[in-house]
């Protein structure tokens, strides 16, 4: 299994249940040193404001999970939201 799996199957889970055009969601891991990762999001223009969603709540909520399963494998997760 390398680095990051599992958040990137969680991360693409849950962006997948919220966006209309779950063909185009792109889930990217990068290391970032030894025990952190960056869990580069990319999705449809059309979707990026449901993933976002008011205030941020939804992309704290997926930062929250992310981090959550980033615990399952030891390692220290960062969400970005890339369009």
């Amino acid at each position: 299994m390398s680095q990051g799996e599992i958040v990137e199957k969680v991360v693409t889970y849950v962006v997948g249940e919220i966006v209309d055009n779950k063909d185009e969601i792109e889930v990217e891991i990068v290391a970032d040193g030894s025990d952190a990762v960056v869990a580069e999001v990319r999705t449809a223009k059309s979707d990026m404001g449901r993933v976002i969603g008011k205030r941020g709540r939804v992309a704290r909520a997926i930062r929250n999970v992310g981090n959550a399963a980033g615990d399952e494998e030891g390692l220290s997760v960062e969400v970005d939201f890339l369009d």
